[in-house]
């Protein structure tokens, strides 16, 4: 049983805890930033390039010419596919556009809410009364 503590104490320590959350909700965040990049983003992008589309890019490889990416892949053509690549690259910018658009936000909200003036601490009692007392012998 000696193992079994150990590992829980392991286990539930706040470190391992903080860490699980953070890639679950890392996860999940994920989704949201590649369903934003896939359905949001790069259909507009496509657009404006005509309806390319980098993923139907490639090369066979052994010298014939197909109709279409699918008409190879059919008949079994060693295929060098650098549009999936090129199409990976583009959405990692996009990616990552995306998210320091976020962390960019999110710092200017962080930097005006530490600019805001704090409210003046109260003065405790007896330093408002030893205040009281220094102002009367002045007098």
């Amino acid at each position: 049983m000696g193992l079994l503590k150990e590992f829980k104490t392991f286990a539930m320590r706040g470190n391992v805890v903080d860490l699980a959350v953070a890639l679950i909700i890392g996860a999940e965040f994920g989704k949201i930033v590649s369903s934003l990049v896939k359905d949001v983003i790069m259909p507009p992008i496509g657009q404006l390039m005509s309806g390319l589309n980098f993923s139907n890019l490639y090369y066979a490889l052994d010298g014939n010419t197909y109709e279409s990416l699918a008409a190879a892949q059919e008949a079994g053509a060693p295929l060098l596919m650098y549009g999936n690549f090129i199409q990976a690259i583009v959405n990692f910018v996009v990616v990552a556009f995306a998210v320091f658009m976020i962390i960019k936000a999110m710092n200017a909200a962080k930097k005006k809410k530490e600019e805001a003036p704090a409210a003046p601490a109260p003065t405790p009692e007896d330093i408002q009364l030893l205040r009281e007392i220094r102002d009367s012998l002045k007098k």
